[in-house]
């Protein structure tokens, strides 16, 4: 195949990813990453480890095993950069697009052209509403929520706690994700007893201003919290660090998700109570198989392949999905991640006090 086949764009503030498969009949995969220009840009960078870790390489794998090439952005948090590498990736003939917007306006837009050009686009983990996206591919994220509430729960209950007041330190309030998250923590949470005290979400899942609003919140309330519903291990970090300072931490127990390396070891440490381990191996390889399909014409196949739907509201329609399941991580099953490759045991498991942990959990 001479013309192009693929792209992925991903602005990611906390994910915002641009695939284009812009594929040939030999396997050669390239990708470019833009280093953050600014403090903002290296706070998103920090909380997005997981696209340049664990997306883009599962990604290129898929393209490569199929025999196409892939051109893969980020662009790291910036609106204007993600509009330009998408017009870039219409401009140079790519087939198929996969993206994961910064926001759905900014996604919308993108998602038009492409359309216009004759180019089906993927929403890959992130729904664009209103964008008109051809598949979306993710997690069932309020089944994510539901994990992190639930798991929230768990702990609480396992340490004699029935009842109290607890945080919701919420993802960016211009992310689908993130109100999804919040219905299935939110649902979990107030269903087992638990009151709701506080109550704030973090523009851009900005790791250091979930630490200034989460400290406003924790003085607030006097740090009359049980527990703190965080939707992410950034999130989750950021809340850490204040109980720390205030001689909390793993008092007050605390969530997340994404199972990044600091999350686990906080995990493995007893001071974030669990992470929700979603197998990005396998939502990367089921959105690379739909944009192959798409790319050969075969749109039968791709219907095989989207099994689930998605409601975008804004739009009023339905949109054709593929929907994973997550797994709560504990102490215990750490051990689960690094078996299923996502990372490794020398990642996590990098000091004394962790590699006793870890020992004492099994993870090898």
């Amino acid at each position: 195949m001479s013309k192009k086949i693929f792209g992925v764009v991903a602005g990611l503030a906390a994910a915002s990813l641009l695939v284009a498969a812009c594929g040939g009949s030999t396997t050669s995969s390239e990708s470019s990453a833009a280093a953050p220009a600014s403090s903002a840009a290296a706070s998103a960078a920090a909380t997005t480890a997981r696209w340049e870790t664990a997306d883009r390489p599962f990604l290129e794998a898929a393209f490569t095993a199929a025999g196409v090439e892939s051109d893969i952005q980020n662009a790291n948090g910036d609106k204007a950069k993600f509009a330009t590498i998408a017009d870039g990736m219409i401009a140079g003939g790519c087939s198929v697009m996969a993206i994961v917007n910064l926001d759905s306006e900014t996604g919308a837009a993108v998602i038009a052209k492409a359309t216009a050009a004759g180019i089906p686009v993927i929403d890959y983990d992130r729904l664009t509403l209103g964008g008109g996206a051809k598949y979306y591919v993710s997690f069932d994220n309020v089944a994510v929520g539901t994990a992190i509430g639930e798991g929230l729960v768990k702990c609480l209950n396992d340490a004699g706690t029935m009842a109290g007041n607890v945080a919701y330190l919420n993802g960016s309030p211009t992310d689908n994700n993130a109100t999804l998250f919040k219905q299935g923590y939110s649902a979990a949470i107030e269903a087992a007893g638990f009151t709701p005290t506080a109550d704030e979400s973090v523009p851009d899942w900005d790791n250091t201003k979930a630490g200034t609003i989460f400290e406003q919140m924790y003085t607030k309330a006097n740090g009359d919290f049980v527990g703190v519903a965080a939707a992410n291990d950034g999130l989750g970090g950021a809340a850490i660090a204040v109980l720390d300072r205030n001689g909390q931490a793993g008092k007050i127990f605390v969530t997340g998700q994404d199972a990044t390396d600091e999350g686990l070891q906080r995990v493995l440490l007893g001071t974030q109570c669990m992470t929700v381990y979603k197998a990005v191996k396998a939502e990367a390889e089921a959105s690379a198989a739909i944009m192959i399909a798409l790319a050969n014409g075969d749109t039968a196949a791709a219907d095989a392949l989207a099994t689930g739907t998605t409601a975008d509201a804004t739009a009023g329609t339905d949109v054709p999905s593929v929907l994973l399941v997550p797994q709560q991580i504990f102490p215990e099953n750490v051990k689960d991640v690094i078996a299923d490759g996502f990372t490794t045991a020398d990642k996590v498991c990098t000091t004394d006090e962790l590699k006793a942990a870890c020992t004492k959990y099994g993870v090898q």
